[in-house]
């Protein structure tokens, strides 16, 4: 998806914030839905990241029911698209929509040729086979997946953007904010393709980013202090500030 088109989609043409909710239980993820549409989120991600993803669907579709016009992204933890696609189709065919998916892990291999892709091809074969319409949002030298050296960020980028609607990257582990030179080599490579992030951002350090990203995925930066499942509206507020000035 080329810039243009994603930010079209979320009607603004700033950089866009969709909080990330670390679901406990369908009154906690309410709750923090609320905060964000309140903050005036256009859309947020749900993630199982303390229970199989087996639990999150019910939580899905109570909270589809409660939001029917939202959008609503699905992360489930340490699972890739190939295995997410399938749920996802059978969920829309039910009529419960889920607008994206962000895998922490698209499988993209920066030591293969980029026709060589054979994991990230089959993915893309699993998503077509799906039926599933929603955004793809591909995790790409991102933390807690292999290891990718700084010198192969632009190539893993070029590739990623052949594979997925949203390229997103991270920093090294959750919380820690993402080398701006590293973000920089992505938007180049990256093309016209719409571009993520999802580590670190915060209100204080979201400008050094502005220019380059289409998307913030962010959690700890904008949660109450110590708390990795709650909102705290006020830095929300904050950070929403920053985006629209």
């Amino acid at each position: 998806m080329n810039r243009h088109e994603f930010h079209l989609k979320f009607g603004s043409k700033k950089p866009i914030i969709l909080p990330v909710i670390h679901v406990l239980d369908h009154e906690q993820a309410y709750r923090n839905i609320v905060i964000a549409i309140e903050g005036g989120c256009p859309g947020v991600f749900l993630i199982n990241h303390d229970f199989e993803k087996e639990k999150l669907i019910p939580i899905i579709k109570s909270i589809r029911a409660e939001f029917a016009d939202y959008w609503i992204g699905i992360n489930f933890l340490a699972v890739t698209g190939e295995f997410a696609f399938p749920i996802l189709g059978a969920l829309q065919s039910e009529g419960i929509r889920v607008d994206g998916y962000w895998a922490d892990d698209a499988c993209i291999d920066e030591r293969r040729a980029e026709n060589g892709q054979i994991d990230a091809k089959r993915i893309d074969t699993m998503r077509k086979e799906s039926g599933w319409n929603g955004l793809y949002i591909g995790g790409t030298a991102f933390k807690k997946q292999r290891e990718v050296d700084p010198t192969e960020y632009a190539y893993s980028a070029r590739i990623a953007s052949n594979h997925m609607d949203i390229v997103v990257t991270s920093g090294i582990a959750t919380g820690h904010a993402a080398d701006v030179e590293k973000i920089k080599t992505f938007r180049k490579s990256c093309g016209d393709t719409a571009l993520a992030v999802a580590s670190g951002i915060t209100p204080e350090n979201v400008a050094e980013y502005i220019d380059e990203v289409d998307l913030f995925m962010v959690a700890t930066g904008i949660n109450l202090d110590g708390d990795f499942y709650n909102i705290d509206p006020n830095k929300l507020k904050n950070l929403m500030s920053v985006i629209n000035n």
